[in-house]
């Protein structure tokens, strides 16, 4: 069986601010490199043979953190966040609320978005993409929380999704892939010393 880590980047600026942050960026924070430092903590064991990156700022700099600075990694566009489109950037407290009945669909794609569809779409097919290259045993990818949690729901059901609730910044997300499916193995919450 092969093994796909899926890493949340670290906190950022916008994070903290409470910023709609999909294809904007923002940098780590001292906490997020602090998170991104027990990443590398707790995967220093793992032999990786290939890494992968969202080609937001923070998720490569999260990347770069983990590996000691010392590994090759290919960006990627279609593992980024979802695109909230002129919601970029913008207040979170735009986003709708719980028990309004309104989702994402139904507003960020009629303002520049995209619909939460593609982003399953796009994640799951440039994943198992890398994971059926013959020489990809091992692979860490890092991406977002919203991108990450729509992997996800195209592998567990709506149980499943709600039992792991919010994905927290350098949660891991290891999925073992093998005949060409993924299975969900576990959710992994590296601690920084603080926490």
């Amino acid at each position: 069986m092969k093994h796909l880590y899926l890493m949340r980047h670290g906190e950022t600026l916008f994070n903290v601010r409470r910023k709609i942050q999909g294809w904007c960026d923002s940098p780590l924070t001292e906490n997020g490199i602090n998170q991104a430092k027990a990443a590398k903590e707790y995967l220093k064991n793992i032999h990786f043979d290939h890494y992968y990156s969202s080609t937001s700022e923070r998720c490569c700099d999260t990347l770069e953190i983990v590996t000691d600075y010392k590994a090759t990694y290919k960006r990627l566009k279609q593992i980024k966040e979802r695109n909230f489109g002129t919601f970029e950037g913008e207040s979170e407290d735009l986003n709708p609320q719980k028990n309004s009945g309104l989702n994402y669909d139904d507003i960020f794609p009629y303002y520049g978005g995209e619909y939460r569809q593609d982003v399953v779409n796009r994640m799951y097919h440039t994943l198992e993409d890398i994971m059926n290259k013959e020489d990809h045993f091992n692979v860490l990818a890092v991406s977002h929380g919203g991108a990450c949690y729509a992997f996800l729901s195209a592998i567990v059901d709506n149980d499943t999704l709600k039992q792991i609730g919010p994905v927290s910044n350098c949660n891991i997300f290891h999925y073992g892939y093998d005949n060409g499916k993924f299975q969900f193995i576990e959710l992994i919450k590296p601690q920084t010393n603080g926490e």
